[in-house]
């Protein structure tokens, strides 16, 4: 294999709320950089985009009573600098904040030489100017537990009818740090500057949504303090999408079978193996029941056919499990298992007995997905690399996890990758890879088309090429999602329709 593991930049580290604590103390005590620099350091980093990007005159401070609140008030004392109005909403008054944020509020009120503050010590005091230009969002960080209460609650859906942009210090109020789930009510921010790591609800559930665009703002953290992490973001600024080199031969450029199809479900095949050969694979092998095979002789020219069984079978039975073992004993390739395999029950046999003596890379896909979960354990060799692309819907089925689907998705893909010892493709959004080493990565970018009927099979055409091509399990999810992607963008930047999916195979 070229290449096993993805090695994710520390910028795209995903931190829970335990973690972040955690390297946030341990720098701290150990490294001796007091909590006071380190707001110093958030609030300067957030004041400098937003001064560099707007063109404000005035704006709103909604702030609680710990550090979140104090990196708004570094923040605040920075814009006044540049004769910025600022007005500081208090919502559980000023008298007993954060040290470090307390210390930020004396420090803001010497700094105002022009008369550009104004307090509020609570809601209830608070008269909002006629006009302003932006809402900061400093009330609840990281550590909310429980759902939004009492005024807090006033000052998020205030916020959120307001026709401002609203910008989150850290993660939007209201978003659980670990899920992305609301609690409650939570801020829909226009932006959000995440400091010093980027927290992981940023980009589950509604984290999203609710978080706008995100600016990771680094801090003086040490990469070693964030060894425990275990979900990192994948994107295109550190994943960058290979050219395959061709061999001397056809066989020595990639060798990819594909078992696939069955009566009334052909055109999964057909996308998986265009998919596939647009990768620039010396070869991609068609194994079909033979019943079917005049559909794939028209439509397929440049794949090879390899028909099993009669001109009576449409679909693929246990007899024919011997046949195909034979082809693929053929030539060294990766195998893809499942687009339009149909859900007979001969069919579950004959997966069972393919799937329990081959030991070459393989990626199971649609029924063959439907077919592992039909039977009591699946029939993984020891020493073989599998790939499941399992949607939302399939999850549930394999893993008999009703919650799957929703903010506990990433912990059942984690978890079934590292019982099975699989690397799982979640499609969704975002998508997740999950590793048997317990790593997951998230997908930065809108996965929802890969949801479409027929994307799923171009998604395990470019995965199984990949893998083809020599590439281990993770890398070859990472670049066949990114490469979708890329040619999705392309298609969508020539077109304003939607496409289909064979537009961008």
């Amino acid at each position: 294999m070229v290449k096993e593991t993805l090695d994710a930049p520390y910028s795209h580290y995903l931190l829970d709320a335990d973690l972040s604590q955690k390297i946030d103390r341990r720098t701290i005590e150990e490294m001796e950089i007091d909590g006071f620099t380190l707001m110093e350091i958030a609030g300067s980093s957030a004041a400098k985009t937003i001064l560099q990007k707007n063109n404000f005159n005035s704006g709103i401070f909604l702030c609680g009573k710990g550090n979140n609140a104090g990196d708004a008030l570094v923040l605040a004392r920075y814009l006044i600098q540049h004769d910025i109005d600022v007005t500081v909403i208090f919502l559980s008054g000023s008298n007993d904040l954060s040290p470090d944020a307390q210390k930020n509020l004396t420090l803001l009120k010497k700094f105002n030489h022009k008369n550009h503050l104004t307090f509020f010590d609570s809601w209830a005091q608070f008269n909002s100017p006629n006009q302003f230009d932006f809402i900061i969002d400093g009330l609840l960080g990281t550590g909310l537990t429980s759902d939004v209460r009492g005024d807090y609650i006033n000052a998020v859906e205030w916020a959120n009818k307001q026709d401002q942009p609203v910008i989150s210090m850290d993660i939007p109020t209201g978003i659980h740090a670990d899920s992305g789930k609301i609690m409650g009510t939570a801020i829909t921010a226009t932006s959000t500057f995440t400091f010093g790591g980027r927290k992981l609800g940023l980009y589950l559930e509604d984290g999203p949504e609710k978080a706008g665009t995100i600016h990771y703002c680094e801090l003086p953290f040490p990469n070693k303090f964030k060894e425990d992490c275990n979900t990192y973001l994948l994107d295109d600024n550190w994943v960058k999408t290979e050219s395959p080199t061709p061999g001397p031969h056809k066989y020595n450029s990639g060798v990819l079978y594909i078992i696939a199809g069955s009566e009334g479900l052909t055109g999964a095949a057909i996308m998986a193996a265009q998919s596939a050969w647009a990768e620039g694979l010396g070869a991609v092998i068609l194994i079909c029941p033979k019943g079917i095979l005049p559909i794939y002789e028209q439509t397929l020219p440049p794949i090879i056919k390899k028909p099993v069984g009669s001109r009576d079978d449409f679909f693929f039975k246990e007899a024919h499990a011997n046949q195909v073992l034979e082809i693929l004993s053929e030539k060294e390739g990766a195998l893809l298992l499942g687009p339009g395999l149909g859900r007979e029950q001969s069919t579950v046999t004959f997966v069972h007995k393919v799937l329990s003596q081959k030991t070459s890379p393989t990626v199971i896909d649609a029924d063959g997905l439907w077919c592992l979960a039909q039977l009591d354990e699946i029939p993984k060799p020891e020493r073989s690399e599998w790939i499941l692309t399992p949607h939302p819907g399939e999850l549930n089925r394999l893993t008999q996890n009703a919650e799957s689907q929703n903010e506990y998705r990433l912990q059942t893909v984690r978890e079934y990758a590292q019982t099975t010892g699989t690397t799982i493709l979640a499609k969704g959004m975002p998508g997740i890879i999950g590793t048997p080493t317990g790593k997951c990565y998230l997908t930065n970018y809108n996965t929802t088309y890969f949801a479409r009927a027929g994307s799923g099979d171009v998604l395990a055409g470019k995965v199984s090429a990949w893998l083809a091509l020599g590439y281990g399990p993770t890398t070859s999810c990472a670049q066949g999602l990114l490469n979708g992607k890329q040619k999705l963008e392309k298609y969508l930047a020539e077109h304003q329709d939607l496409p289909e999916p064979s537009d961008f195979i």
